[in-house]
Formats: C-alpha cells, structure tokens, sequence
C-alpha cells in the first residue's frame, strides 16, 4: 500500500467517529426539540452536514485509490447512513490499514510472496 492510499484510508477514519458522534447528536436534538423548547438542530444539523459531506469526498478517494469492490465501496457509504456505522467502519478502516501494514513488513523482508 503506498503513502497516498495509506493516507485516503486514514482520512475516513478520521472523519468516521466523529460523523457517528454528530449525527446520533442530531438525532437526540430532534427528539428534544420536539419534546421541549431546546432546538440545537439548526446547528447540529450544519455540522452533522459538514462532517457528512467530509466523510462521502474521503470515501470517494478511499474508493479510488484503494479500488475496492462495489460491494466494499457500497458497505461504506450505508455505514455513513446508519446512526452506529461510522464506528462500526472506523473499527474495520483501522482493521484493513494495520493488515495492510503487517503484509507490506512481511513482502519486505521476504517471508511471503504476496
């Protein structure tokens, strides 16, 4: 895996936490303003919009550059849409990036032919 790939997985993790933190935020600030007079969506609703829109661009290139499968690709992007998913694929992305590393070490010292 080279230095950009490496680094395009790194991003959406990045950005996978804290879209799931934002939009579970947006949710509980739906149910408030709509159980009492607290409305916070408007706000939560900009940067769970923002974090969103983050999180589809480092998708994209993590798509590219690591050419995933459709079927890969497609688990991603519903992760994004469902309230825990964003942790769910934080935990795989770190998952496939420490993978990664232990097999470039292991075709650098010559121990698999991979």
């Amino acid at each position: 895996m080279d230095i950009k790939t490496a680094s395009s997985l790194h991003r959406l993790r990045l950005v996978s936490a804290p879209e799931a933190v934002s939009f579970l935020l947006l949710l509980v600030c739906s149910v408030l303003k709509r159980t009492t007079d607290f409305n916070a969506v408007p706000v939560m609703g900009a940067i769970h919009g923002i974090l969103f829109v983050l999180y589809v661009l480092f998708w994209l290139d993590a798509w590219n550059r690591t050419k995933w499968s459709f079927k890969v690709a497609a688990l991603y992007f519903v992760l994004s849409v469902l309230p825990l998913g964003g942790f769910y694929a934080e935990r795989k992305l770190k998952r496939e990036a420490e993978d990664a590393v232990i097999a470039s070490r292991a075709r650098r010292e010559g121990v698999v032919n991979a």
